[in-house]
């Protein structure tokens, strides 16, 4: 339990940090500062507007169901935080069996709090928000688990610390180049990051699903997102990278950058488009490099 504690601290005090990290790359990308009057260079902003969010009164809107207005955001920050205790620590925080089964339900279950999120709060655009994040994440779930399953038909093995050792031979992504491309794309997808923030499109919807929210809701539902966005940026590194030392802190705080970065530099995509790169690109792509991981495999295997 003390270990579950300390851990749900960091990564809640990383992701302050982190939105800090955001606005600073961002401003620079955009030739201005970024936030740099609360202490030194800023770095205390993010405790300031915690403070304002969580200091806020919550309004209930009459129209809204309470249960669910109320039950979305409580339930995505604990899913967001419940994958944290996967990773293989040095003596470990849980020792899954089956980790990567864990965190294909743990990541799935978010669908259902972005789907309760946009209903309960009975708006138009909550809803259509909503709606276009839940058929976005469905639609990438599906290629997100089968470039997953063909780098388990490499190691043959559901636990991370099995991944790990398996990497200090040869990491995965030399020779998985195109598909640690079509993994990043699909992250940023299943991030609702931007190319892919459709669930949250200013230009159309306000701000998406979480339009109702403010205050305590609204800081919920933002952490929750940069918690999922720390938490994939680690995986990615563990699963194509093989690395828990201090170069896997650097490899993954590059990554957490690069996501930040084409927030910066890319406009967003075009809806229909989306779910064609999805279903038509991405999901074939992933068929193909899993047949020949497979194909690879069994050559070996045979051999051996």
């Amino acid at each position: 339990m003390l270990k579950n504690f300390i851990l749900l601290i960091m990564v809640l005090v990383g992701v302050a940090f982190f939105t800090l990290m955001e606005r600073k790359v961002l401003g620079y990308i955009q030739c201005r500062k970024g936030p740099n009057k609360v202490g030194v260079l800023g770095i205390f902003q993010p405790f300031s507007d915690a403070v304002k969010l969580f200091g806020k009164e919550f309004y209930f809107l009459e129209t809204s169901n309470m249960i669910y207005f109320y039950l979305g955001p409580v339930l995505m920050i604990p899913l967001s935080l419940l994958l944290w205790i996967l990773l293989p620590y040095s003596d470990g925080v849980l020792d899954l069996k089956y980790g990567i089964l864990f965190f294909f339900i743990c990541s799935g279950m978010g669908i259902f709090s972005l789907m309760l999120v946009g209903w309960g709060s009975n708006s138009k655009f909550s809803l259509l928000g909503s709606y276009r994040g839940v058929a976005q994440m469905i639609s990438y779930e599906v290629s997100f688990m089968f470039i997953i399953l063909g780098l388990l038909m490499i190691s043959n093995s559901y636990l991370l610390i099995d991944i790990l050792i398996y990497q200090e031979i040869l990491w995965f992504f030399l020779g998985n180049l195109i598909l640690l491309t079509m993994w990043l794309i699909v992250c940023m997808a299943e991030l609702n990051r931007t190319p892919f923030d459709f669930a949250e499109g200013e230009s159309e919807l306000v701000s998406g699903f979480n339009v109702e929210f403010m205050g305590g809701g609204f800081a919920i539902i933002f952490m929750s997102e940069y918690s999922s966005i720390m938490m994939i940026s680690t995986f990615s590194i563990i699963m194509f990278f093989g690395s828990f030392e201090l170069n896997f802190m650097i490899l993954s705080l590059l990554l957490m950058v690069l996501v930040l970065w084409v927030r910066g530099s890319f406009p967003r995509f075009r809806y229909d488009k989306l779910m064609l790169l999805a279903w038509k690109f991405m999901l074939s792509g992933c068929l193909v490099v899993l047949m020949v991981n497979c194909s690879l495999e069994c050559y070996i295997s045979w051999n051996s």
